[in-house]
């Protein structure tokens, strides 16, 4: 039934198309508020960002959180005066997944694969790498799997390591497939408009 309930969250929200750029871009006003933004290829129907943004206890809009895609840009890479930038050798961590895994990547790790040891924690419903020269740590759950109330499942884990970028990967159970191409159908019901036509409510 969760997943259902997920579902229908999204078939009752407010829902905004726009084709542009070879991507299908569609926001989404939540029920309760929240806002969520996805953008998916046209060709491949893969899913290449999703971002959320809800209002605070006082009514004020909230900047985006990715959730998939690309890091937004770090605010701190403004022109003042020490022009302080962050280090572009810092591990980059996002998510972006395939058609059948939820897979996350993390750049700039120049360390070999043996020193690497990614598990779940099942009842915490977290992934956790870790390196055992103690200089990368990170904990992330799998939203998609918390707002269907799904089981983590640690045999669906994995994870690889190349040109200097870690590589986790959790294979999307059945339920989760489902959903996701009985939501594509509805979204590919909604009249896309063209860049410029749309009415931008989130001023």
């Amino acid at each position: 039934m969760a997943v259902q309930n997920w579902i229908d969250i999204l078939k009752t929200s407010k829902k905004t198309a726009l084709i542009h750029d070879g991507k299908r871009k569609i926001h989404y006003l939540l029920t309760d508020g929240k806002e969520m933004t996805e953008e998916y290829d046209l060709k491949t129907d893969e899913l290449i960002v999703r971002k959320w943004r809800h209002k605070s206890t006082l009514g004020v809009q909230n900047p985006w959180q990715v959730e998939i895609g690309e890091p937004l840009a770090s605010p701190v890479a403004s022109l003042d005066s020490d022009g302080i930038i962050e280090n572009c050798s810092n591990p980059v961590f996002m998510r972006k997944d395939t058609k059948t895994s939820f897979q996350w990547r993390i750049r700039n790790l120049a360390y070999p694969k043996e020193v690497f040891c990614v598990l779940l924690e099942p009842s915490e419903r977290f992934i956790i790498i870790k390196t055992s020269n103690k200089k990368y740590y990170k904990k992330f759950s799998i939203p998609d799997m918390d707002r269907n109330q799904l089981p983590l499942n640690s045999s669906a884990l994995s994870f690889t390591h190349a040109n200097n970028t870690l590589i986790v990967s959790y294979k999307k159970p059945t339920e989760i497939l489902t959903l996701e191409l009985e939501l594509l159908k509805e979204l590919k019901k909604l009249k896309g408009t063209a860049e410029g036509d749309i009415d931008c409510k989130t001023q």
